[in-house]
Formats: C-alpha cells, structure tokens, sequence
C-alpha cells in the first residue's frame, strides 16, 4: 500500500504558559517589614519546528495530532526565577510549510537542515514585585501574572525540493527514466497512475557534480480541478527549478499534448509558466529517424530531445541540456 508518502498533517498544537511573577515579601529575624524580593515567573516552552534533511515526507507526524509544550514554574522568593517550561521540536522535512489552519497564514517556510522557526511562541513569565519597587511605594504587594498559553490547529505541508520537475501524462514513462538515470527504485508497471506518490532521484553528472529530479504522479486535464491524482500533487511542482515535460513518441499529436499539459500547470498557478522547460519525447525507439525528423519540424518551441530509457539513447545528451538550463546565468 502507497501509505508512506505523507505530505500533509493538520495538528493541535499548545505551547507553555508563563509562570506567574511572586509577591513575596521578605520575612527576616529582626526585618518585619523586609522589601519585595519576589522572583519573575518563568518563560513557557515553545512549539518549535526544525528542518531535517534525512526525512522525506511527514509520515512520523501522522498520528501524534497534540503537541504540548510545557508550562513554566512560577516566581518565588529570594528573587528566585521560576523554571522555564520545556520547549518541543517538530522535526520536518525540507520543504515544509506551516500555516495556521484557520487562517491560512503562512508561519514559516523550512528550506534548510537545522533551521528552525517557532511555531507557537510560549507565554512570557509575569515579573515578580521586585520590579515594582519605587520611592513611594517601598513594599508592593503585587506581580505580574504570566501570559497564558496559545493553542491552535496548524497545518504542514510539504512541497518537495527538486532541481527539475517531471511533468507528463500518466504512463509518459517518467519512472523508468528516473529508474535509469538515477539509484531511485520507484514502481514501474504499463498502466496510468503506476506513480501514487513522488519519488526523488539523485542524477550524478560530471565532476561528481549532482542534481535531483522529482518523478511527480501523473496529471490529467482537470487536475487543477481536483480530477484524478489533482492539486494534492501539483503542489509538488511549484518547487522546480526546471520542469521537464515528458510525451512519448506514439502520442497522436505532441504539441496538443504539451499545450494541455501547460494549461494545466497555467490553471493551477500561473507563476510555474515562468519556469524554465525542457522536452523530452520518451520511447524513442519506437520511430525510425524519418518518422523523427517529420515530428521535428512541429515541436514546441523549447529545448527538446527525444530519448529512449530502455536503449539509452540520448539520455547524456537529456542531462546535458538539464544541467546548461540549470546553471544558465551562474557561475559555473
């Protein structure tokens, strides 16, 4: 069953309330008035989310739907700070979204290992008395309470970080490519929607040089609708430096194909239209080079190769172009 992809989580969340601050008055042999010496209250844990470069989907997070942080101690006397409340980490892939459920609002966006971000900040410790302390008002006899606590339903999302993005039709023989030109192992079988879930690949290219593809499943027209595998995949995409579109070499009519396939990704988010593209004419081996040459002529008007994962053909040439589009404007 294609159940550990997990790429989305909604979960409660509470952090710490802070520690009250005290009031105490000291109370000394021979002192009976003694001044405040009132301790602030502690600070209450966060609910933190941290960046972690070996996970790869939210699956751990499935059933854990409450997350506390701990509360915070409250002041005491001999100015004495109470205890801060223990923060908790949500460790999370790179790539990972958090927002507020009910709002929508975007928190924070983790991109790297280590990072991290508060997602729910704790309660400030109330002051103790000492602070209240003047010239006319010697002996007060009040503090601060501590804030309280903030609790909420958050969602995370994960959109998966990938130097180039496949994009084609189900059965445009994206797996078997990533099975070729990388380690990855996804299942591959001659059937639409064989791809229930991404799969990253790691291509090695000269130099010990690398980059990573992403096999996103299947998209079918109405997919921005929520048709077929829909929007619970497309997200996937807008993280793509390069979008590789994949049509195999036995479709009817290429550039009607291609022109869907972009009005796709135009319906979902207009922004992936300002991506770089790349085609790929897949199972190549299928047509005889005159057959590719009359087919030339009518291609969209973007890097192209056709290519053959089962023979190998022009597959150099694919990661060729893949890696000049990538570093296109830097310094290589």
């Amino acid at each position: 069953m294609e159940s550990n992809f997990v790429d989305y989580i909604k979960v409660f969340c509470r952090s710490g309330k802070g520690g009250a601050g005290s009031a105490h008055l000291r109370r000394e042999k021979f002192i009976p008035k003694g001044g405040p010496d009132g301790g602030d209250g502690g600070h209450g844990g966060h609910v933190i989310v941290r960046g972690n470069s070996q996970l790869w989907t939210l699956l751990h997070l499935r059933y854990r739907k409450h997350i506390f942080a701990g509360h915070a101690e409250d002041g005491m006397k001999y100015n004495k700070t109470g205890a801060n409340g223990e923060s908790v980490v949500i460790e999370v892939p790179l790539g990972t979204i958090a927002r507020h459920a009910e709002t929508g609002e975007t928190i924070c966006e983790i991109t790297r290992h280590d990072e991290e971000h508060i997602l729910v900040p704790g309660g400030r410790g109330g002051l103790g008395n000492t602070h209240f302390k003047s010239a006319t008002n010697q002996t007060p006899r009040y503090a601060q309470p501590g804030e309280p606590s903030i609790e909420g339903h958050y969602t995370l999302e994960l959109k998966i970080l990938a130097d180039v993005g496949l994009v084609g039709f189900p059965n445009a023989g994206k797996s078997t490519l990533l099975s070729v030109i990388s380690a990855a192992k996804p299942k591959i079988a001659d059937y639409p929607f064989t791809t229930l879930v991404p799969n990253l690949g790691i291509v090695k290219y000269h130099n010990s040089r690398s980059f990573v593809v992403a096999d996103i499943p299947g998209i079918i027209e109405g997919a921005h609708e929520g048709r077929g595998l829909g929007l619970r995949f497309l997200r996937h995409i807008e993280r793509n430096s390069i979008l590789l579109f994949m049509i195999p070499v036995d479709c009817a009519d290429i550039a009607h194909e291609y022109a869907v396939l972009i009005n796709e990704l135009k319906q979902y988010n207009p922004e992936l239209l300002d991506k770089k593209r790349v085609l790929a004419i897949t199972k190549s081996d299928l047509a005889d080079e005159e057959l590719i040459r009359e087919m030339k002529r009518g291609l969209p008007d973007v890097p192209h190769v056709f290519i053959s994962s089962q023979t190998g053909s022009n597959l150099q040439k694919l990661k060729d172009i893949l890696w000049r589009e990538l570093n296109a404007g830097m310094n290589d």
